[in-house]
């Protein structure tokens, strides 16, 4: 028997955006014998809410939960509002604040006139307001209007929830539609997957069988084919398919065989409905293909912008050298003139190739070129990442600041925009972004349609890396298209000659290894089984510690999450080695995972609104349990360099311990000693971009342990998944057309 509680609303103590209540309910009735001692009593209530009016009569389904701070609670599940039905509760109801000028006199006679089922008869023959003496027609009509589009707003929400969609969601499908979302949902569920945020596909056909739709209904399948395209796209990286593709995967979803001809007419119709595009013989979703479009459009501008010419380039390359006490390469100074001279212009090397230390030379002779104050120098210069470690790393190596894109473009995470866009474009003149091989199709156009025309755009980076988490291989594609000027720095400086490391990450690159079982200063290769592999890092990781290591300098990383030697169960071991309780520290457990003060935290999502992104890392600075915290729920508080952010239940999923991290999430940082284990238990997920971005995210220390031949195997492997992309060649027919 589901527990309810009727009662009179009172007030909202807190209530969000989004329709999260905290409020007060004076209780009149209810079936649960634990809160029968509250009746003529007040009780705080929390949930989702479309409007709560005060003074209104509600029933509330849900369940009572005992709060430390605030004591007894009702958490409202669903909810209904209950009509007046005593002539003293219907004046409350139409002289309340809902009903605009409408005082307590006014009601009064309408009840008087009307009787105590006033309501009833409002809604169901309105003209019997005309029975009201002194009423005016103009008046009765707003009364009218008022009382339908409260009973519809209240109708439609439990319409929703009881199709099975939580209160939240029912809150976000109104709001978006209003009066049309019951004929919007009868016309077609699945337009709110694109028009209603934070509502999946499989949520949403869930949902569309109760409104007996049937499995081979044409929304249904076109549906389909949308979300199997965008989960390709995300999951591949691909920017399109080829129809064979979509068929394949769409109908091993429905579980049964379209009709080729039925499927032809779904993408006709889902292409005149500008849902996608058919480019020839090959299907893009609508937002990637414009996505690549834009992107061509803003490079082909910038690449027929004339060149600029400076008399004076050589003598300020001079003075930098004097200034800082180094010689640049001839490689190194033909990057620093071409990318003051070219308006868009690209620099690649793999790591202590002195990718950093031309940036820096860049920066400083551009100030001095264009003669530029140091405040004008913040609003007319950006130094961009993908990452907020790359970026701070970016601010270490130049002394100038840097910020992550998303940050730079004032990402809003609430309705998922940017505040910079072609129609509020930044007035950055030099814009200088690092590890592009990190940086997908989407968010480089989202970046492009926020600056102007006559920027100067160079893009720094190392192909050889992992490609982008999202959709595109801009980086690769801009090379590959021979279109933009660029300089590949292959001469190492940054580590001592004695050094291995990079050397090791050349070897990897050409995939010809020649001495890596061979240890150096800052490199050893260490054998050891699977079985064995945990141990084995134990010992090297309590040896390290001895040594002065702490798990801030150094860092392990691994290719997969699963299995006995994967991330997952390497945290679970090592946490006692890197962080061992102690009585000063707290400790909170969420859902089998042991959270420790002091213990290291990486960040899984982006969170611009705190300053912390996807791959920060951070340690635990305090941990507060419900019984004691404000909010009265346990919070975590994390310490990202300085940066204070604080996690309740509804982030923990935000956040994962780090000792131990997959080499995908390394990407953009460094760390002075790595560790890599590798083993045949990761054999699908072992080759050569992998291993080589993990190589290079060491600077000073490297430890490699494992199977030799499984270290083999993964340099040889480059077997790795070739993105579909047209953008290359795209770009190249372009720029051949502009030429003719």
């Amino acid at each position: 028997m589901q527990t309810y509680v009727k009662g009179i609303y009172r007030r909202a103590i807190f209530t969000s955006e989004k329709g999260y209540i905290i409020g007060i309910l004076k209780v009149k009735e209810t079936n649960d014998d634990e809160i029968k001692s509250f009746i003529g009593k007040t009780i705080t209530f929390t949930g989702y809410f479309h409007e709560l009016t005060i003074d209104d009569m509600y029933e509330f389904i849900g369940s009572s939960i005992e709060h430390p701070k605030y004591g007894f609670q009702f958490a409202v599940e669903s909810y209904e509002r209950l009509k007046p039905n005593d002539k003293e509760g219907i004046i409350l109801f139409l002289s309340s604040n809902l009903f605009k000028g409408v005082g307590e006199k006014l009601a009064t006679k309408i009840v008087e006139h009307l009787g105590e089922n006033t309501l009833d008869r409002m809604t169901s023959e309105p003209e019997c307001l005309n029975l009201v003496p002194g009423l005016t027609k103009k008046k009765a009509d707003q009364i009218l209007k008022t009382l339908m589009k409260y009973e519809e707003g209240s109708a439609t929400i439990v319409y929703l929830t009881d199709l099975g969609f939580s209160m939240k969601d029912a809150l976000s499908i109104y709001h978006t539609y209003k009066d049309r979302t019951i004929s919007k949902i009868e016309y077609n569920i699945y337009d709110l997957i694109e028009d209603v945020g934070d509502l999946s596909f499989l949520k949403v056909d869930t949902v569309a069988h109760k409104l007996d739709i049937k499995e081979v209904d044409a929304r249904r399948i076109k549906a389909t084919i949308l979300y199997k395209m965008k989960e390709h796209t995300y999951k591949y990286g691909d920017t399109y398919m080829t129809k064979d593709r979509i068929y394949e995967e769409v109908c091993s979803y429905l579980g049964f065989s379209i009709l080729e001809s039925d499927f032809e007419q779904y993408l006709k119709e889902l292409y005149i409905d500008d849902k996608i595009i058919i480019d020839i013989e090959d299907y893009y979703l609508k937002n990637i293909y414009d996505a690549e479009r834009n992107l061509i459009y803003k490079i082909t501008k910038l690449l027929k912008k004339d060149k600029e010419n400076f008399s004076n380039l050589e003598k300020l390359i001079h003075k930098e050298e004097k200034i800082n006490g180094i010689t640049y390469s001839d490689n190194q100074k033909k990057a620093i003139c071409q990318s003051l001279e070219n308006h868009i212009f690209l620099i690649t090397g793999g790591p202590g190739t002195g990718k950093t230390t031309i940036i820096k030379a860049i920066l400083n002779i551009y100030i001095k070129l264009y003669d530029i104050t140091e405040d004008d120098a913040s609003s007319m210069i950006a130094l961009l990442a993908p990452t907020g470690r790359a970026s701070k790393r970016m601010a270490d190596g130049t002394q100038f600041s840097a910020s992550t894109i998303h940050r730079f473009l004032k990402w809003n995470k609430e309705n998922n925009a940017f505040a910079i866009n072609e129609l509020n474009k930044s007035k950055s003149k030099l814009i200088i972004i690092d590890e592009m091989s990190m940086i997908d199709l989407e968010l480089m156009d989202h970046l492009c349609k926020g600056i102007t025309d006559d920027v100067k755009l160079i893009m720094v980076g190392d192909f050889n890396q992992l490609p982008p988490v999202g959709p595109g291989q801009i980086l690769k594609d801009l090379i590959e298209s021979h279109q933009i000027e660029r300089m590949e720095l292959d001469v190492l400086y940054r580590q001592k000659e004695t050094s291995y490391i990079p050397y090791l990450a050349k070897e990897i690159r050409d995939n010809q290894l020649v001495d890596f079982k061979n240890g150096t200063n800052d490199y050893m290769f260490l054998k050891c089984s699977s079985e064995m592999l945990l141990s084995s890092l134990k010992e090297i990781c309590m040896k390290a510690i001895k040594k002065g290591y702490d798990y801030k300098r150094l860092q392990i990383m691994a290719p997969m999450y699963k299995g006995f030697n994967g991330i997952d169960m390497l945290n679970i071991n090592l946490q006692d080695i890197f962080n061992p309780q102690d009585d000063t520290k707290q400790q909170l457990e969420v859902e089998s995972i042991l959270y420790r003060e002091q213990d290291k935290i990486l960040q899984l999502v982006n969170m611009p609104e705190e300053n912390v992104f996807n791959g920060d890392i951070g340690t635990i600075c305090k941990i507060i349990k419900a019984s004691h915290s404000e909010s009265k729920k346990n919070e975590i508080y994390v310490d990202f360099d300085g940066n204070i952010v604080k996690y309740t239940p509804k982030d923990f999923y935000k956040i994962k311990h780090g000792f131990v991290m997959s080499i995908h999430k390394s990407q953009g940082s460094e760390f002075d000693f790595v560790i890599l284990p590798v083993s045949h238990t990761y054999r699908r997920m072992l080759y050569r971009k992998l291993i080589y971005t993990a190589v290079t995210r060491a600077k000073k220390k490297l430890i490699i342990i494992g199977e030799e031949d499984a270290f083999i195997y993964s340099v040889s492997n480059n077997n790795e998944y070739i993105r579909k992309t047209k953008f290359c060649e795209k770009l190249s027919q372009i720029c051949i057309d502009d030429i003719k």
